[in-house]
């Protein structure tokens, strides 16, 4: 059976974190939605997104195929009902397809074209951007129980101080000095590899993916996520950090989510928390407007390669798009769109040659190739987001 994640109309509430990738391939818990599917079905997939993430991210086709919406996390259940599917079926919750039963075809039926099946358990999906963050508790706990159950931990050094050791996983060569860990609230996971400095305090739930590191003097608060090859320190509150970005230095980053290539500057700070207590509205790219997220604490949502530069200072609420450079004194508005260069006293237009330059150095340093498929998914980003940059 060959197992195709599809991306449903949700990616447009998911931007700008589905610019630059399909919806399943956004970090949630411990694991991408991508990496949980293929544990739970025992074999890779692929996806079927928009046609300029393509090259990226192409499709496999297969002479029996079933596709699953990627926004949709699995489970026991939904993975028996998925395999129990006949050519034609679909499940189907509160009239969204989850997965469906296509045979030789590698095309969505339209809604008529296919035997519903609903759904009725509950299942935990994403749906805004806010999600990511809000219920990483949620994704978190499962994945920890998904990777660790029936395992032993790699050995957690006696110079640490722990509470709720059995709730601490540590895979082989992570490392651990002289740190406090408190796992009394959810668990604590430290990937491959990764490596807790000396000197930091982290409250679960937590996890630290393959070949990260928080650096000395961090205060970590769950649940909170760093990706594979991700830096922290400073003050971080139930953020996610997907792979390869770094918040290095001293500053705060509460309720937040950054993507791939980021990097924070020294002593940079976002609020999520409105002086007057309100509720946060956050930019929606589905809509082209302010939201109510229904949330009191939502802090800073940031797209792939974009960067900051020391003690820049977000606003609550802030979504900043796919290859932003904010580098100037004051609060930068509240939407910032992709390719844009500047700060509180104005922008513009932050070119994809030059951008490019930045994402090959920064790539590179961890021996990451830019390929032509980047440059040409980039450069289609700066086309469509064209619009959102009125300077």
């Amino acid at each position: 059976m060959n197992y195709i994640l599809f991306d449903s109309p949700v990616r447009e509430a998911l931007k700008p974190f589905t610019f630059t990738r399909p919806v399943a391939d956004i970090r949630f818990g411990i694991l991408t939605i991508r990496e949980k599917w293929e544990h739970f079905l025992g074999t890779s997939t692929s996806s079927r997104t928009e046609d300029y993430l393509s090259g990226k991210f192409p499709m496999v086709r297969g002479d029996e195929n079933i596709f699953i919406n990627g926004a949709f996390l699995p489970d026991k259940e939904l993975l028996r009902q998925i395999k129990a599917l006949n050519t034609g079926e679909a499940l189907v919750k509160a009239g969204e397809m989850i997965a469906c039963a296509t045979g030789a075809s590698v095309e969505l039926p339209g809604a008529n074209d296919y035997t519903a099946i609903e759904y009725m358990p509950e299942i935990l999906s994403l749906r805004n951007t806010w999600d990511i963050f809000s219920r990483n508790g949620e994704a978190l706990e499962a994945d920890y129980e998904l990777i660790t159950s029936g395992r032993k931990s790699a050995p957690l050094s006696d110079t640490n101080k722990v509470i709720n050791p059995e709730r601490i996983f540590l895979e082989a060569g992570a490392k651990v000095e002289y740190s406090i860990l408190n796992a009394s609230e959810g668990p604590i996971y430290i990937g491959k590899d990764a490596e807790v400095m000396e000197g930091n305090m982290i409250r679960g739930g937590f996890a630290l993916c393959h070949n990260a590191v928080v650096k000395m003097g961090a205060k970590i608060y769950g649940p909170t996520t760093v990706g594979p090859f991700g830096k922290i320190c400073g003050e971080v509150n139930n953020s996610v950090i997907f792979g390869y970005s770094s918040k290095g230095h001293d500053g705060y980053l509460g309720n937040s989510v950054l993507g791939e290539w980021c990097n924070i500057g020294a002593d940079s700070n976002n609020s999520n928390l409105k002086n007057n207590y309100a509720k946060v509205r956050l930019w929606n790219y589905a809509t082209e407007r302010f939201d109510h997220t229904g949330l009191q604490f939502c802090g800073l949502m940031m797209g792939d390669h974009s960067k900051t530069a020391i003690n820049t200072m977000f606003n609550t609420g802030t979504v900043i798009g796919v290859n932003t450079n904010i580098y100037v004194p004051g609060f930068p508005r509240n939407f910032v769109p992709s390719f844009s260069w500047g700060g509180a006293s104005g922008f513009s237009a932050y070119l994809p040659e030059k951008a490019y330059e930045a994402a090959k150095v920064m790539m590179a340093r961890r021996n990451v190739e830019f390929t032509e498929a980047d440059a040409k998914m980039l450069k289609h980003i700066f086309e469509i987001t064209s619009k959102y940059r009125k300077y």
